[in-house]
């Protein structure tokens, strides 16, 4: 004797039974049984009718018991089909969104207002808010110095941009006389002030291809040093993020085992992966969702990650968002994620 078809499309009763799960859940916690199922869901059917749907949510991997005789909990694709199919995302407070536009105003640096957007995310969902530092705004070279130091290290005082001062620490092939350095400094200021950092990049690749040994020494001296203070490698240091409120993550209980503690704050602090899932962001339309392996890393399992790209002047700068257990409030955490973006990119533009 058959029972229902499991690779069905979900009834409507099976829909409002993940979804009143899903909420539930999200809220508690705790594994859902029948009897509360029941009682939660308003509907005038018995336990026994319950527990049938909700073995068939468990056949079709949306739901799974996490001990013979608890209850039930989301999956991960549990959480997918209500994100994408039974998910009302709530209208954002206007005094929040007021406090909010005070906290990213214009006129601060473009670090200050990451800094203040990743505070600002943090505060608002009591997760862990990362933002990436702007990475494809033009950058202009105005002046570049160099001073020697010790150890065949030479330090480079760049100014882009305005105002941006960054300084960069490069290990070069042989020691530099300051005469050497500041030909090199002249050089490089006579022919590339005003220029993009990846179009004088692009320029000093084409030298470096050239025959060697028809350079003199000044342009085999500004090929050493140029290439390896705007090596592509270099300007990934600065193309970073900043993160606030990772230890919101260790008030659930999901997430508060030693173990899974170690790991995610190792990801926090080599943000290789994070950056990664970041990256893939880039080009989204709007709000993006990972939940827990779509990731594509096991750090994460356990976890979402609700992002979106933020732009100033029409142009992608980076990206933002939220990291937290998969029984996060989307339907509260997805309109403050897409309201911070749209914030900071204007932040951005008055600070152009």
């Amino acid at each position: 004797m058959s029972r229902h078809n499991p690779d069905a499309e979900l009834n409507e009763r099976a829909q409002h039974l993940l979804k009143v799960m899903v909420r539930r859940y999200i809220r508690d916690g705790q594994p859902l049984g029948s009897r509360t199922l029941t009682r939660e869901s308003g509907l005038d059917v018995s336990p026994a009718t319950i527990r049938n749907v909700m073995a068939d949510l468990e056949e079709l991997g949306s739901v799974w018991s996490p001990h013979t005789s608890a209850g039930r909990v989301p999956t991960d694709k549990g959480y997918r089909f209500f994100v994408d199919s039974l998910l009302t995302v709530q209208g954002l407070d206007a005094e929040a969104v007021r406090k909010s536009d005070l906290q990213l105003t214009g006129g601060q640096s473009p670090d200050a207002l990451v800094d203040s957007a990743s505070n600002l995310l943090s505060g608002l969902t009591r997760l862990a808010g990362v933002v990436t530092l702007p990475r494809h705004v033009t950058r202009s070279l105005r002046h570049v110095e160099f001073l020697p130091l010790s150890d065949r290290r030479v330090l480079a005082i760049l100014v882009l941009n305005e105002h941006e001062v960054e300084n960069r620490i490069v290990h070069t092939d042989r020691d530099y006389t300051q005469a050497e350095l500041q030909q090199v400094a002249n050089f490089l200021n006579g022919e590339f002030a005003g220029r993009g950092v990846d179009q004088v990049r692009e320029e000093l690749l084409r030298s470096m291809e050239q025959d060697k040994e028809r350079m003199n020494a000044l342009m085999a001296s500004v090929i050493e040093l140029g290439g390896k203070v705007f090596d592509s490698d270099a300007e990934a240091e600065h193309e970073d993020y900043v993160v606030a409120g990772q230890t919101n993550l260790m008030e659930f209980q999901e997430l508060s085992n030693v173990d899974k503690l170690r790991s995610l704050f190792e990801a926090f602090t080599e943000k290789r992966d994070i950056l990664h899932v970041l990256d893939r962001c880039l080009a989204a339309d709007g709000v993006q969702i990972f939940i827990g392996e779509e990731s594509g890393y096991r750090v994460f399992d356990g976890c979402s990650l609700v992002t979106s790209p933020y732009s100033a002047e029409g142009e992608v700068l980076g990206v933002l968002g939220v990291i937290g257990p998969t029984r996060m409030e989307y339907d509260r955490v997805i309109p403050i994620v897409d309201m911070t973006a749209k914030l900071l990119g204007s932040a951005l533009n008055q600070s152009h």
